[in-house]
């Protein structure tokens, strides 16, 4: 996969946009980084790790992963790159100088209840994978997407029997997670945007999901650039790439 060459001239950056002036929101999964039918064999390749370091360097460090996995997870996928980075859509944040904050955890006990139930469904569907994320639950359903109405609901149901655990119901590409409530990637681009080296520069995000639209509505508002990729279902970005091969062409082309 590459980092550079060429790429369509309607997909390319505009031309008056600089990376010494913006700060960089990037989901990974759809957006920097295929898609795997287990998402925990997936990790960077070093050609996308040297893109993303070169331009965290040309921003000024202005540079944050901002996903769904958790922060642990995504420090081993792009080891030995350490990133700032927003995990858990928001639930984690930690900013340039390395410093860790995380907003209010779910209740524990009803988590667990949680995580128990969605366990029982993975043992009777054994082509569904439960990805345990420490403060949120995700169940894939990738191979088997037959399954989704039922996994929606069960999801949905077990969500209404821990009511009160401080966990929401989000929908993702293939998959239903129970995350830490009141967090987004929305939340997660604005506190990073309170602080060095993001504030006062033009925020750019770029993701594929729908977990992704409450950041591209944010960075709207802010007058920055959102950039939806391989989606073609309505959404709030206003600017699209086709494929996570185009994603880093166009990154690759605002550094040449």
């Amino acid at each position: 996969m590459h980092v550079g060459g060429p790429i369509p001239a309607a997909a390319r950056p505009p031309a008056a946009l600089r990376v010494e002036n913006c700060a960089f929101f990037l989901d990974v999964d759809g957006t920097l980084l295929e898609f795997s039918p287990r998402p925990d064999a997936v990790s960077a390749d070093a050609a996308l790790r040297e893109l993303l370091e070169r331009l965290r360097l040309r921003s000024g460090g202005a540079l944050a992963l901002v996903s769904g996995r958790s922060i642990a997870t995504l420090d081993s996928m792009f080891a030995p790159l350490r990133l700032p980075a927003a995990g858990l859509h928001g639930f984690e944040h930690r900013n340039a100088a390395g410093v860790l904050t995380m907003q209010q955890p779910p209740v524990r006990h009803m988590l667990d209840d949680a995580r128990r139930q969605m366990e029982q469904w993975v043992r009777t569907h054994p082509q569904l994978m439960l990805e345990d994320k420490g403060s949120a639950l995700a169940l894939h359903y990738r191979r088997v997407p037959k399954l989704e109405s039922a996994v929606v609901d069960a999801v949905l149901a077990i969500a209404q029997r821990v009511r009160g655990s401080g966990l929401q119901v989000q929908r993702g590409h293939m998959v239903v997670e129970l995350t830490p409530a009141g967090v987004s990637k929305a939340s997660a681009v604005a506190a990073f945007m309170a602080e060095a080296p993001f504030a006062g520069r033009q925020p750019l995000f770029a993701g594929d999901d729908l977990t992704d639209e409450p950041a591209f509505e944010w960075v709207n508002e802010a007058g920055g650039m959102s950039v939806a990729v391989s989606t073609d279902r309505p959404t709030a970005a206003r600017t699209h790439l086709d494929s996570v091969d185009e994603v880093r062409g166009w990154l690759a082309a605002l550094l040449a």
